[in-house]
């Protein structure tokens, strides 16, 4: 039995050292760990051979285990996120030949991303977003900050006023949040997300809905539930665009998935930060930023389109978006400044005799601006102190136009109300008797632009109601004798309007020579030509106690119709219908003018 003992004790023993032989040799090879991060480890056989070439991995193998961060080129990165279904549906085929025929589209579009992809994708992917995602901007703006829509929808992500401000982005003279790429990207993927949510998981829907809004998509599942048919994207009846619209971010997914299967190639986007987001403490001229930042003002205002006047909004946002390599220069530059040197402003005192017009006018400046600088609503004060702008800038063109959007719903109230359906309505003529885009007014109300209403139905929208109809915008040049009230009389206007249209206050003392902004009535415009026609014709021979004598005058550089028409004393409708020309009809130095001068008859 001792014997037994013994050789137990012996095998136990022999297990052990075997057993503790075999664990040195699995640790042994795992010591060397430094190219273990980026590639996946390929299994190596046991026992190991004599030293040999290691056996190459297959191409993909080392783009799938790579971190977002060490792709190379972002457009990988993207690929590797990609996780919507890719059905084999006809439409995406059609909206992947036009894509495919359309090089130059691509390139226009993702030559503007280069700037605002890494943001976005970062933010997707700090989400748990599909990266598909990231190609929506193209269908919706080309990646065109500036974009705006027949729908008045705005930026990047195309958000209308409405649904921005549901989303928290501010709009007001300064600062539109739907243009600004920080701003704008939150706000669309909370939206998405909701979207998401609300439609349990389905992504294609949620995207339908971000088109054309939830109720729409809502409606469509609804009839389908009742009808028991299917409720995927696919078999919903939703409006056209919306049909389209799916298809088109699937289209392009499949094009940057594999652009060599469809005859393209994307150059690569770097696959780091283009800009970073730098606080400003304040307000700041946006091109004494670009200055002090060592760029140019076009690249500040692509970077931060979102504002549309010569300065931040002095109410915030208190940040701008700069290159990398700019922004360390920038906020050491931005620290050395004086308040007055951040805004570019100079001081100058009221005279006697000064107006808010004048002084504009001797900065070359707008008096909305000295307004707004100044926080002035009346009549300027002899000794008072105003910020001027030093020097008088010129914004980018794109830049004016976001500004004139702005400045052109002056004298508009914009709130929202219900309308009840009466019998013979359409959406057409409700769109147009609250002068609003059909397309709008549908998307509102999560309904297809074909949509039949039915009288008592109530349809939520914006009424734009202009203060008083108007034609086109003028511009009046005032004289001596002229206020507010007889030149708001004259062009069929209120005072109200016209004071709106210029940044003025009432009782403000109008100058000769001031040039006012103006919209004629359309109405009053026919009237007007008519009147002008009548006077023409009543200073023919034979019409009261007066003869004319014609004389040709010949346009000289700086001439304007306003000053010819006081040289001779004759009205500027006259000369307009003498010779046969309209208001905005440019006079060219050397052009010769008709003009019938009043003599008395014998």
């Amino acid at each position: 039995m001792a014997t037994d003992l013994i050789r137990t004790t012996r095998h136990v023993l022999l297990i052990l050292v075997l057993g503790a032989l075999g664990a040195c040799a699995t640790r042994q090879p795992l010591q060397p760990q430094a190219s273990a991060q980026a590639v996946v480890p390929v299994p190596q056989p046991a026992p190991p051979p004599p030293p040999a070439a290691p056996t190459p991995a297959p191409a993909s193998t080392p783009q799938a285990s790579l971190t977002p961060a060490q792709y190379a080129d972002l457009f990988d990165r993207i690929r590797a996120g990609f996780t919507l279904p890719d059905p084999d549906e006809a439409p995406i085929d059609r909206q992947l030949d036009w894509y495919a025929s359309n090089p130059e589209y691509l390139q226009r579009a993702f030559g503007r991303a280069d700037m605002y992809l890494y943001y976005i994708v970062t933010q997707l992917e700090a989400r748990h977003m599909p990266l598909e995602l990231a190609l929506l901007p193209v269908i919706e703006s080309a990646y065109q900050p500036y974009a705006y829509s027949r729908a008045r929808a705005a930026g990047l992500w195309q958000f209308i006023r409405g649904t921005g401000s549901r989303f928290g982005l501010k709009q007001d003279w300064w600062y539109d949040g739907r243009r600004d790429v920080v701003a704008s990207t939150k706000a669309a993927l909370d939206y998405l997300q909701a979207l998401h949510d609300e439609f349990n998981g389905d992504w294609l829907l949620a995207i339908a809905a971000y088109n054309c809004g939830e109720l729409a998509v809502e409606h469509a599942v609804q009839v389908n539930q009742a009808e028991h048919r299917p409720t995927d994207f696919w078999d919903l009846r939703l409006p056209r665009e919306t049909e389209a619209y799916v298809p088109k971010l699937l289209a392009m997914t499949r094009l940057v998935a594999d652009p060599t299967k469809y005859g393209l190639d994307f150059s690569p986007i770097p696959n780091q930060p283009y800009f970073v987001q730098v606080n400003t403490d304040g307000q700041v001229n946006l091109q004494v930023a670009a200055q002090i930042a060592g760029i140019t003002a076009d690249e500040v205002y692509d970077l931060n389109p979102a504002f549309h006047r010569w300065a931040t909004d002095p109410t915030g946002p208190f940040y701008l978006l700069l290159p990398v390599n700019a922004a360390p220069v920038f906020e050491q530059n931005l620290a050395e400044l004086t308040s007055d040197e951040r805004m570019g402003l100079e001081h100058y005192v009221v005279r006697r005799g000064d107006s808010i017009y004048s002084v504009a006018r001797r900065f070359k400046t707008s008096v909305e601006i000295l307004r707004k600088l100044n926080t002035i609503d009346g009549r300027l004060v002899v000794g008072s102190d105003l910020e001027v702008p030093a020097t008088a800038y010129v914004l980018p063109e794109q830049v004016r136009m976001a500004a004139a959007r702005v400045d052109g719903r002056a004298g508009w109230g914009t709130h929202v109300q219900f309308q009840v359906v009466r019998r013979g309505d359409s959406l057409w003529s409700i769109a147009r008797r609250y002068r609003m885009n059909v397309h709008t007014l549908a998307r509102m109300n999560g309904i297809s632009v074909h949509h039949l209403l039915r009288p008592g139905q109530r349809l939520r929208l914006y009424a734009r109601v202009p203060v008083e109809r108007h034609g086109e915008l003028r511009f009046q040049v005032v004289r001596t004798g002229d206020t507010l009230w007889s030149i708001a009389r004259r062009h069929g206007m209120s005072v109200k309007t016209l004071l709106s249209l210029n940044g003025l206050h009432r009782g403000e003392t109008l100058h000769p020579g001031e040039r006012l902004k103006l919209y004629t009535p359309a109405s009053r415009t026919r009237h007007s030509a008519r009147v002008a026609s009548a006077e023409a014709a009543s200073a023919e021979p034979g019409h009261g106690a007066h003869h004319t004598r014609r004389v040709i005058y010949t346009v000289r550089a700086g001439d304007t119709l306003w000053r010819i028409a006081r040289v001779f004393q004759v009205r500027v409708a006259q000369i307009l219908a003498w010779n046969a020309i309209g208001m905005h009809t440019p006079l060219l130095a050397g052009q010769k003018l008709t003009i019938r001068l009043a003599q008395s008859g014998s």
